[in-house]
């Protein structure tokens, strides 16, 4: 039977990766004070549409229930963990989560996540707590060839403030940036009058590197206390990385949300060895505003299929089998702990020459069984 697009089996070594992933995952937010929460695999869809969270309908797996309403599958954890989160004590500010979403945008229907969300909290101390606890998840899985990206929503935000863009017109500058498509930018505010600000918009599409190019910033925003502010908030961040052994920060000023709820920092995580994107979040105060609070929130999710297709696979132990019969399969079971050290299959035959690294068999010497090489 085939499977619809986008699902796959597996099977070894990925399922293997992903699974110590995930436990490293738990140990470490544990020890940092996190507190696990989990949501359902199905909501309703106004949890992810309403107008404050934004996401399109169209990208989710989703179905009519028995009283007519939009239920799908999860296609986002931010949202859903806001929900839970909203009827919990604030006296609580870190939480963590594992599990899948479900979207239909991407190469795979289902992708697994592990994440955290920090409500509550100072917001440097939050942004501080998500990078740095990034930072030792990665390390700890051995994972150090990364490079961590900062951003700001902002940024584009504030150079077209003063401009009264309808929304789609808004949308589609926000999608040509974010595609990083100079040639498109262009063209909208050529076509909105924008003019005053075409230069600057398109000079932020390549305004990304190093933190040198802050300097070179604060220099060209000099009288624009609001840009001031964010470059400045971007060089506190990259300092407390670098006080913490991080030297491979990057920056990118002419970067844009990928999620409407984002409002504030952005962060991703770039593998050096081909460009994945490993774990990304931001800060997004206002997605809490549909349940009436007024607070910070920022959290990241690390993509787990990714992290288990780069974690580095421990040397495989040997695979031994032991030859048995019927007779002997209960003597062959308690012999395995002669092999401390090995896989152990018990077989009755072996058909194919490689399959394992050693075969035993069982023999009886002094009316005492026991396994030998064969």
């Amino acid at each position: 039977m085939f499977l619809p697009a986008g699902s796959q089996d597996e099977t070894g070594v990925l399922i293997s990766n992903r699974l110590k992933a995930s436990e490293t995952f738990r140990q470490v937010v544990e020890k940092r004070n996190f507190k696990a929460i989990s949501t359902p695999v199905v909501e309703y869809a106004n949890t992810f549409t309403n107008e404050i969270a934004g996401m399109d309908l169209q990208n989710m797996l989703k179905w009519f229930n028995h009283e007519g309403e939009i239920e799908v599958l999860r296609p986002d954890w931010t949202a859903a963990v806001a929900r839970a989160i909203a009827k919990q004590h604030p006296s609580f500010q870190k939480w963590s989560y594992q599990g899948s979403i479900f979207r239909n945008d991407k190469d795979g229907i289902e992708s697994r996540q592990a994440g955290i969300e920090i409500v509550h909290a100072d917001q440097f101390l939050g942004e501080s707590e998500c990078l740095l606890t990034a930072v030792q998840y990665l390390n700890t899985l051995n994972i150090d060839q990364y490079v961590i990206e900062l951003g700001h929503t902002g940024i584009f935000e504030t150079i077209i403030a003063p401009y009264s863009l309808k929304e789609a017109q808004e949308e589609n500058l926000r999608i040509a940036m974010h595609d990083k498509r100079s040639d498109l930018v262009e063209q909208i505010v050529e076509e909105e009058g924008l003019l005053a600000i075409k230069d600057q918009l398109i000079q932020l599409i390549d305004a990304y590197g190093s933190k040198e190019i802050l300097s070179t910033y604060h220099d060209l925003w000099h009288d624009q206390a609001e840009l001031l502010k964010i470059l400045n908030h971007l060089e506190q961040l990259i300092h407390l990385l670098e006080q913490t052994g991080e030297t491979e920060v990057i920056v990118d000023l002419g970067r844009v949300k990928n999620l409407p709820y984002y409002d504030g920092i952005m962060f991703r995580g770039f593998l050096t060895s081909g460009g994945s994107i490993c774990f990304s979040g931001g800060r997004y105060d206002k997605l809490y505003k549909q349940f009436k609070q007024e607070t910070s929130a920022v959290g990241l999710a690390f993509d787990v299929d990714i992290l288990a297709q780069h974690m580095v696979t421990e040397a495989s132990r040997n695979k031994a089998c032991i030859l048995a019969s019927p007779k002997t399969h209960a003597i062959a079971e308690s012999l395995r702990k002669e092999l401390p050290e090995a896989i152990v299959d018990i077989q009755y035959d072996v058909q194919a020459d490689g399959v394992y690294d050693k075969l035993y068999k069982i023999i009886q010497e002094n009316n005492q069984y026991k396994v030998v090489e064969r």
